[in-house]
């Protein structure tokens, strides 16, 4: 039996308001028809702070952040939940339909490729626990959640969120790989959770056993391709409307 055919695209790098448009077009290219399955991997730069679409509240100096002589940016996601800094990290992507109709579930069907890819590389990685005051703290990390994978130390090293419409599912996530403390405690005025890892394998090693993982546990059969016209159009457009809202 042949596998389901998969778009991977290649890691990218870019501000935080294209990529959140990357996505958006994306899923909306997704859910018509117009693209395939599609897994992605990418960085933020430069530095960002991404919002949650509901979260309508954040601390007045995130206004007027700068990390090295660079503007820390403020991003809104198209996904829900809290505040992440993107810094030192590397996020994914999964855009899709076929998981269960169940938003915990989907999060674990999902989640699966995560935790065998980061076991090949001698992570292991479990599923946390949803804390109390959630809802009220703005750090996406300082909260551990059933939709989070955490390390046996229990620091937390994904934070995911999701958007659904029908059948279709845009889940991606922030991977903490080389994390900054200074500039996490400014941004959040709380120690860091987690520490750097010496041994933390590199960007490249990391993709390679996530997709590789994921062709296991989506039967996928991956082809690198890049983003097709239509998706390009919408993403210019996404950035057009969030410069005049």
């Amino acid at each position: 039996m042949s596998r389901n055919a998969w778009r991977l695209l290649p890691l990218s790098c870019a501000n935080g308001a294209t990529q959140m448009a990357i996505d958006a077009a994306i899923f909306r290219a997704v859910e018509s028809g117009e693209s395939p399955p599609t897994l992605r991997f990418y960085q933020w730069d430069p530095i960002a702070i991404s919002l949650g679409y509901h979260q309508r509240n954040h601390p007045n100096h995130w206004n007027d952040l700068t990390f090295l002589g660079a503007t820390v940016q403020l991003v809104r996601r198209p996904t829900g939940g809290r505040a992440v800094l993107h810094q030192g990290d590397l996020t994914y992507a999964v855009i899709a339909s076929g998981f269960a109709d169940k938003r915990s579930e989907s999060y674990r069907q999902i989640c699966e490729f995560l935790i065998q890819g980061w076991r090949s590389l001698s992570h292991d990685l479990s599923y946390g626990n949803a804390g109390r005051g959630y809802i009220h703290n703005p750090d996406c990390f300082a909260t551990v959640t059933g939709a989070d994978l955490v390390l046996p130390t229990g620091q937390k090293l994904i934070g995911s969120a999701q958007k659904r419409s029908g059948q279709t599912i845009l889940q991606h996530g922030s991977m903490r790989l080389t994390p900054n403390p200074e500039l996490f405690e400014t941004v959040f005025g709380e120690t860091d959770r987690i520490s750097n890892d010496p041994e933390m394998p590199t960007i490249d090693r990391i993709i390679d056993a996530l997709v590789d993982a994921a062709e296991t546990c989506f039967d996928a059969s991956f082809l690198v391709g890049s983003l097709s016209d239509v998706e390009k159009s919408w993403i210019s457009q996404n950035l057009q409307r969030n410069q005049t809202e």
